[in-house]
């Protein structure tokens, strides 16, 4: 099958051959119709998680997929040939990603059904940023209809599917971006945007916020200078693990199939769609991961194989 990986960590990713894998007990092998990109691809290739889990080479990027089984496991199985699927195949060993034509996943782990009426091409978009931002959600509640929550970088994936997510339950998003992001963040259902190169956020804050979820801070200071603009009983939290002792929650998701579940009744209620910028077929992977490092995305790349 056609895939795309680094031979070594930090090498340049490649459109390479590898055989098609076959699904063992339990598993299902899944035609990818769509690849979704995240940040993680490419720093798991430079070798972000090098000594913490086993690696394999050719090391196949790629994380969040949508497609159809193809081929179904020996033993017992959830899924039948034909199943339209969507999922986050972030198993050990790291390096069976999805920028290929086929992954295997286990039927109980991070793989979930698409619902009629949701297509496979909206759901590949959904799985780590919308599961990220729905368990942020449950995490930060109970917050009443009316309160606010501060969203620092919700321009990206998971802010954008946040704020659409507590804007469905009637709280008031204030959704902290750089540059002019007004009209997008209000069509995503945000109260308010602040363009932090022009204004700051406590200015836009004066009354305090009952959360904050700061997505781009990586230092305690940073952080917790949004921590600060809290109404007594609020929740901060970071998802760049910035948050001191006594400052906050450092966030980290815990990915699963009934999670995906959720995630995928939410997209089908309207309550969240993740915007797609660009769509590639999959030997321009190498090209659009090298854009992707620059910054500045405002919607889910796809890799078509």
């Amino acid at each position: 099958m056609r895939a795309v990986a680094v031979q070594t960590f930090r090498a340049e990713p490649e459109l390479v051959q590898l055989p098609k894998p076959e699904p063992g007990p339990g598993e299902v092998l899944v035609k990818i119709d769509y690849a979704a990109l995240n940040p993680f691809d490419w720093q798991v290739a430079d070798g972000l998680l090098d000594g913490r889990v086993p690696h394999v080479f050719p090391l196949v990027l790629g994380l969040d997929f949508a497609g159809r089984v193809d081929v179904v496991g020996p033993g017992e199985n959830r899924f039948v040939v034909g199943d339209a699927v969507y999922g986050q195949a972030g198993r050990p060993p790291v390096g069976t990603g999805t920028y290929a034509e086929y992954v295997t996943m286990p039927h109980d782990t991070t793989i979930a059904g698409v619902p009629d009426g949701l297509a496979l091409r909206a759901a590949a978009a959904l799985p780590t940023a919308g599961m990220t931002a729905l368990e942020i959600l449950r995490t930060t509640t109970p917050l009443d209809p009316g309160a606010t929550m501060l969203v620092v970088g919700a321009a990206g994936g998971v802010g954008s599917a946040l704020t659409q997510l507590a804007a469905a339950r009637d709280i008031r998003v204030v959704a902290a971006v750089r540059g002019d992001e007004r009209e997008r963040m209000r069509a995503l259902g945000a109260a308010v945007s602040v363009d932090t190169t022009e204004q700051s956020v406590r200015e836009a804050c004066t009354g305090g916020v009952d959360a904050v979820v700061d997505l781009v801070s990586v230092d305690a200071e940073s952080f917790g200078a949004y921590a600060g603009l809290l109404r007594s009983g609020g929740t901060a939290l970071s998802t760049r693990g910035a948050a001191a002792p006594g400052q906050g929650v450092n966030f980290q998701l815990t990915a699963s199939g009934a999670l995906l579940d959720a995630l995928a009744a939410a997209a089908l209620a309207g309550e969240v769609h993740v915007p797609v910028e660009a769509e590639y077929p999959l030997e321009k992977a190498p090209e659009a991961l090298a854009r992707n490092r620059s910054g500045g995305a405002r919607g889910k790349t796809l890799f078509v194989p």
